[in-house]
């Protein structure tokens, strides 16, 4: 029993300083509150955010607000077509010696943070994007054979803009696999646009409050795995990742009809973690299937890929995600 209220003491806190930091994202940012949630989610579990949507709808405000909530080390890098790899990681540069020898010294590139906001990520060559693979999956930067630790907690937010547009060159699938979410940005509203309006345009400037560090930060992913992820619930989400393989044994028609591929362990991964975050969050210390549903869309959607026959017929990722979703039992008949 002590354990019990134990655990429901430590959910409650986690909501009171989940809510802490999203009210001080408010202060900035107007509507997108299924955004934000998925943002902070990625953040307790400990991974990276990627976030899509046309230019001007407030992703890379976003990022930045959220550096200036938390106390951590942040940088931005401005991705571009004549971005290189050493611009993002840092390189050996020749410099003189006290007594006046030279020798190689490593200067560190604008990844050695906490928050790493990459700006418009898609607009790199597909060589510089994937100099951020070890990165993202270690906390490490590798240059001359010598490696380097990055300082935790480390979080990549990167935003990129629709692939349709001139431009882009389309995310590398095992870059892709690395971040936890992929959230789509929409357009604001009539009330959500005039709010901004009022924000942005009569001489007022309003900057969030800092009210979480790392340490504590760390402090919460660690609760979050803690959380109670029943047999039969662990095994819902095993065989949602395996529907999205084609011609699986769990496989539906729709993904036989429409999926080249389907989406690897770290989705599950993914779902699992997502699931416990949305638990504490609803004052539970176990979670629930509809936890798992909730999940599901976000962790999946950028980690299975439509077929020639999906793209001639228009049907999108999410669009056999929701199917998936829809024709999965929550539970196997004995």
């Amino acid at each position: 029993m002590n354990d019990e209220l134990q655990f429901q003491e430590q959910a409650e806190k986690f909501r009171e300083r989940y809510q802490q930091i999203k009210d001080e994202l408010g202060k900035v940012i107007v509507g997108h509150d299924e955004i934000i949630h998925g943002v902070l989610t990625c953040m307790m579990i400990g991974g990276h955010c990627l976030l899509e949507g046309a230019p001007g709808l407030g992703k890379t405000l976003l990022v930045s607000t959220l550096s200036k909530a938390l106390n951590l080390q942040s940088n931005r890098i401005q991705f571009t077509p004549d971005l290189m790899p050493a611009d993002i990681l840092g390189t050996n540069m020749v410099v003189e010696t006290p007594d006046g020898g030279r020798e190689f010294q490593f200067q560190k590139g604008p990844i050695f943070t906490q928050i790493c906001l990459a700006d418009e990520i898609n607009r790199a060559t597909p060589k510089t994007q994937s100099a951020m693979l070890e990165t993202m999956q270690e906390g490490t930067v590798t240059v001359a054979g010598k490696r380097y630790v990055l300082d935790k907690p480390f979080f990549v937010l990167a935003t990129q803009n629709p692939i349709e547009q001139e431009g882009t060159y389309p995310l590398p699938e095992a870059q892709l696999d690395r971040f936890l979410f992929k959230l789509v940005v929409g357009y604001s509203n009539r009330e959500e646009l005039a709010t901004i309006l009022d924000r942005t345009t009569k001489g007022v400037t309003i900057q969030p409050d800092t009210v979480m560090d790392g340490r504590e930060i760390q402090e919460w992913q660690q609760l979050v795995r803690k959380v109670i992820l029943a047999d039969h619930l662990q095994d819902y989400i095993v065989r949602l990742n395996l529907a999205t393989h084609p011609e699986g044994e769990f496989a539906p028609k729709v993904t036989n009809d429409y999926l080249r591929w389907g989406a690897s362990p770290r989705g599950a991964q993914t779902v699992a973690l997502a699931s416990k975050v949305r638990a504490l969050l609803a004052g539970r210390f176990n979670v629930s299937f509809e936890d798992i549903r909730r999940a599901y869309l976000p962790a999946m959607r950028h980690r299975v890929v439509p077929n020639f026959e999906a793209q001639a017929e228009g049907i999108t990722s999410d669009q056999v995600l929701l199917e998936i979703l829809d024709q999965v039992p929550q539970k196997l008949d004995d």
